[in-house]
């Protein structure tokens, strides 16, 4: 069976353009076949504001402060549900602390989201970069490589990838 990825994606500050979500979605497709994965996998994404992702990242993490993503898993093993598809869970980017980085970096806007969704992707299949350091050094290479390979045409993103 080759990959399939059932993505679903919400906006919840209501600035970005539809295309974000295309955006995505083939990045989803592409993170899938790059590291091999074969199966039906469910995923979310949203985009919140630095208020949400404060509270949540003080609620569920016990950290008070604002993070860039957060990814909530729904597994902790690698096993299909009676369904038949892995429902690997949701991935939360706060678009404030995106938009702050990708200036910071001197990266486009669209390529800091997507750096921030490979991370929260990778987190979501138990890749972890806070326990080991030769784990994080094998995340970050991987979530690297993703990125300089995916070939997504910025042009209809790049600066408008929301109004503000």
């Amino acid at each position: 069976m080759a990959f399939k990825c059932n993505f679903y994606f919400d906006d919840q500050t209501g600035l970005l353009n539809s295309e974000v979500s295309v955006m995505l979605n083939e990045l989803c497709e592409h993170i899938g076949k790059y590291l091999k994965l074969d199966g039906v996998f469910n995923l979310s994404a949203s985009v919140v504001d630095l208020d949400t992702i404060h509270e949540i990242n003080k609620k569920y993490r016990s950290i008070d402060r604002p993070t860039d993503v957060i990814s909530f898993a729904y597994e902790d093993v690698e096993e299909k549900n009676e369904l038949g598809f892995r429902d690997l869970g949701d991935i939360l980017i706060s678009l404030d602390v995106l938009k702050k980085q990708a200036k910071e970096f001197n990266h486009k806007d669209e390529r800091e989201l997507s750096f921030l969704f490979i991370h929260g992707f990778l987190h979501l299949l138990g890749y972890d970069h806070v326990k080991d350091e030769k784990e994080a050094e094998e995340m970050y290479r991987i979530q690297n490589e993703i990125l300089n390979s995916f070939n997504y045409d910025f042009k209809d993103l790049w600066g408008e990838l929301c109004s503000i």
